[in-house]
């Protein structure tokens, strides 16, 4: 991987983990154009350099994780489904990262779905939660769930999922990204351990490579975080279901000229 490389997923990562578009589909076409290896480091780079990303919730939430001990509560209620559910179908799980057909369906599924949640939530822009309550928080980690399959998004996920159980917009797409912190660093966690076991070790220039995109991904994750709060607040989901549909045509229409797509 050359610093190019890193630097442009660093970019689509940051863009994309909080938003509800699905970052793997967006990593798939990416690392394709690029021409990316998918060799053992370029996969710990993708899910390594979600650390940043994470970063990017704790400083521009910085005083919400240090507030009162529900808040931890909370999150541990919503981590630990999709925490249980990684676990018992990991293996399956990682079998289905390699269909991209699976990826672009799920795409566009979940940007009708999308398409709608505007209308199906109206009412609680004025009757909605602000706060996440212990019900909202478990039935936020059950949705979370769902985004173990590629390609569904697991903003888009915890989102819905939040909206569902009775949030207004800021106060769903603000407990998703607050979930972020403990799924990811997990993720991240496990896909070093598993590296270590299997044999590998991060060089001096992989190191390097992995503290730049770090470094990008938590800068351009900070700006989409503001960015997508602002958007929501004033327009809604609709633009990112579009968008959705879109990115799984472009995957399907690849797929169907004979591009070579992999999950890196």
């Amino acid at each position: 991987m050359t610093w190019l490389q890193a630097l442009l997923l660093a970019i689509v990562e940051g863009l994309t983990e909080f938003l509800p578009v699905s970052s793997t589909g967006h990593l798939i076409i990416t690392s394709s154009f690029l021409g990316i290896a998918s060799d053992p480091f370029t996969k710990l780079f993708t899910i390594a350099i979600q650390f940043g990303a994470i970063l990017s919730v704790v400083v521009t939430y910085f005083k919400r994780f240090f507030k009162t001990l529900k808040f931890y509560w909370l999150l541990f209620l919503a981590f630990i489904p999709a925490a249980i559910m990684g676990v018992l179908i990991g293996d399956y799980i990682d079998a289905l990262l390699e269909n991209v057909s699976m990826v672009a369906f799920m795409l566009i599924f979940g940007g009708i779905i999308l398409l709608f949640v505007d209308k199906w939530f109206k009412h609680l822009e004025i009757s909605g939660d602000s706060t996440p309550k212990v019900k909202s928080a478990i039935q936020i980690g059950l949705f979370q769930c769902l985004a173990l399959l590629p390609g569904v998004s697991r903003a888009a996920a915890t989102i819905v999922g939040g909206l569902a159980s009775g949030l207004n917009r800021t106060a769903a797409a603000e407990f998703s990204f607050f979930l972020a912190v403990p799924t990811l660093f997990a993720a991240t966690a496990w896909k070093l351990i598993k590296y270590y076991q299997q044999g590998y070790l991060i060089s001096e220039p992989q190191w390097q490579l992995l503290i730049i995109g770090n470094l990008i991904a938590f800068i351009v994750a900070w700006m989409a975080i503001k960015s997508f709060i602002s958007w929501l607040t004033k327009h809604g989901f609709q633009i990112f279901g579009w968008y959705r549909i879109a990115v799984g045509l472009i995957l399907l229409a690849l797929q169907a000229l004979g591009i070579s797509l992999h999950i890196i």
